[in-house]
């Protein structure tokens, strides 16, 4: 890309960072996927050939080590790429606090149950196989049912029934698991409105919010509506 002309090291950083999806590409290489297909899930409208590109641009950029060879290549943050770990966390923080609306083009079933996934914190779960079943009431019928398979320090999610018995079902619009994932809403005030239904024994409802908890940026204060309308 065409640099900035200028000697200030901001501007020398933007000069890498600043393209389409570049940063995205390092989130998900910060939240450990290491394989193209990952790096495709966490950035579901990116297409291969612009994910390519920026791969290489990182890695001209010192920013990320290609290993493997072509089809079974990984993919690591350098030290320089490691560094930018609390830019992405401030930049996330940010967002949290003060951009805080979401359009319809934001709601993504693929995008979220992946970011599920991987912030699962399976030590809360049973030692056994357990599957539990969600239901998206506003979505088209061919992505609104999802399953996620927890066993043996491991999880899945799947678009299809993966033929074992559920734990608990689950039901709720996107975009409220959405804003729930988000921290927008809590699991508390969503469950006793009714926004958010668990069907299943007592225990397993109790638990629910536990097992899938609420993303990395959830807990990141958000400003009195007042003081972010001035």
């Amino acid at each position: 890309m065409a640099g900035y002309g200028q000697f200030c090291p901001v501007a020398k950083a933007m000069e890498v960072l600043d393209e389409r999806w570049t940063l995205l590409v390092v989130r998900e290489l910060l939240l450990g996927s290491s394989r193209f297909n990952e790096l495709r899930r966490g950035n579901p409208k990116m297409s291969p050939t612009l994910l390519s590109k920026r791969l290489r641009t990182l890695e001209r950029a010192g920013i990320v080590r290609r290993t493997g060879d072509e089809g079974h290549a990984r993919y690591a943050l350098t030290p320089a790429g490691e560094e930018l770990r609390p830019v992405v966390e401030a930049l996330g923080a940010w967002g949290t606090r003060w951009v805080g609306g979401l359009g319809e083009a934001d709601l993504d079933p693929h995008l979220l149950l992946w970011d599920m996934r991987r912030t699962i914190d399976v030590a809360a779960w049973p030692r056994e196989r357990t599957v539990l079943a969600i239901v998206l009431t506003d979505v088209s019928p061919r992505v609104s049912r999802w399953w996620i398979v927890v066993r043996d320090g491991q999880v899945e999610v799947c678009d299809y029934d993966p033929g074992f018995d559920t734990v608990a079902v689950l039901t709720t619009p996107l975009r409220t698991l959405t804003r729930l994932w988000r921290g927008d809403v809590s699991w508390a005030g969503s469950l006793r409105s009714g926004d958010v239904v668990v069907d299943g024994p007592t225990d397993v409802r109790r638990r629910v919010p536990e097992w899938l908890g609420q993303s990395i940026f959830a807990r990141v204060p958000r400003p009195d509506p007042a003081v972010a309308g001035a």
